[in-house]
């Protein structure tokens, strides 16, 4: 088999470079994944009716128009606006924690963004020296709201306590400041009216596109010869884990059909109490506004590699093995690593097709460049 790029991982990191590449240079390309199925973690499938997410929810989000304008020539998006609610001691919440959180949860009613940050300076603690992730939420939000909300609701997703886990990770956590309900502030959110399998099938469609499922591409990359290849799988399983294994957020997904379509009062609920084994339930048609029956998932964290690799665990011990396998991946001609799996670092949906289209545009340039020499 001979092609000028092969990519591994058929996710969108995988999925953009081969649609760009086969399109736009009109190269042959050979996409390989070990799944039975093309869409990475966005896979998705449809069950009675029920557009179902088959590795938790994933939320198209975006400030970036070029990721939009890319990602529209594949799909339409609905109007959907993500937000999500935690259960704790038997009182709903909103989350990202709001204005409306803080006045429910003290039982007291602030009305301005002035009284908000007078009220948080009481409660927050002032550490000189961000260090860890629990250093991040106490010194914002004090130490009841991280009790309640983010303490063992991290250890539940994560399998470790926020003090465990470098600072990065919880300084996503974003904070509001009036009565905003959504998740997200995003320029342009939405699903994909179709589903998002559907946007992998439109972008692997292209003929100079061949795309082999169910194999592992270690045990067949001496029959194929390419130019170079793309690499989106873990960066240590590249190198046959020869620095120790790099840790990740293994996730376990539990799902149930019910006869109403109407389970919970939101999309997406969390558990952020050591009472429940879960750490938190999507309904699926939510997404949708579809009155068809419910299929819920309950998603638990399982340890190493056990269970679906989530995202990057990001700490001290990981971050030295990264560095160990980036100086080793310097030294590879020919091979490109991306993707959250293939950096290993925390990426959203649109930062990976954000980084896939850069990438391209520099093969691009490198190949006219040589071109360019070549005719001269």
């Amino acid at each position: 088999m001979k092609y000028d790029y092969v990519i591994v991982g058929a996710g969108f990191s995988g999925a953009v470079m081969a649609e760009r590449l086969a399109t736009q240079l009109n190269k042959k390309i050979l996409v390989i994944d070990k799944r039975n199925h093309i869409g990475g973690n966005c896979y998705d499938y449809t069950d009675e009716g029920v557009l179902i997410q088959k590795y938790g929810p994933h939320i198209f989000h975006t400030n970036n128009k070029k990721v939009y304008d890319y990602l529209s020539k594949f799909t339409k998006f609905n109007n959907y606006k993500h937000k999500v609610l935690t259960f704790h001691d038997k009182k709903y919440y909103i989350i990202p924690i709001n204005l409306s959180t803080i006045n429910k949860f003290y039982k007291i009613n602030l009305n301005t963004e002035k009284e908000l940050r007078k009220f948080l300076e009481t409660k927050k603690i002032n550490i000189k020296e961000i260090k860890n992730s629990r250093d991040v939420v106490v010194s914002k939000f004090g130490e009841e709201l991280y009790e309640a909300f983010v303490k063992d609701y991290t250890k539940k997703q994560w399998g470790l306590y926020p003090e465990e886990l470098d600072k990065s990770v919880l300084e996503r956590l974003p904070i509001r400041y009036d009565k905003n309900p959504y998740f997200f502030d995003d320029l342009f959110q939405g699903m994909p009216v179709f589903g998002f399998t559907k946007i992998f099938e439109k972008m692997l469609s292209n003929p100079n596109i061949k795309v082999i499922l169910n194999r592992d591409f270690f045990k067949i990359k001496n029959k194929i010869t390419s130019q170079k290849l793309i690499f989106t799988g873990p960066i240590d399983s590249f190198f046959n884990y020869k620095f120790g294994k790099l840790g990740y957020r293994g996730i376990q997904f539990a799902f149930e059909k019910l006869n109403t379509f109407n389970f919970q009062p939101n999309s997406v609920v969390n558990y952020p109490n050591k009472e429940t084994w879960f750490s938190r339930v999507t309904e699926f048609n939510k997404f949708y506004n579809n009155p068809q029956k419910s299929v819920i998932c309950q998603e638990t964290f399982v340890p190493g590699r056990e269970g679906e690799l989530g995202y990057p665990i990001i700490n001290e011990k990981n971050k030295k093995i990264l560095e160990k396998y980036l100086k080793e991946s310097e030294k590879t001609k020919k091979v490109y690593f991306i993707g959250r799996f293939g950096k290993y670092k925390y990426l959203n949906m649109d930062n990976a097709i954000e980084e896939s289209l850069k990438l391209f545009e520099e093969i691009k340039n490198e190949e006219n460049f040589q071109f360019s020499v070549f005719q001269n």
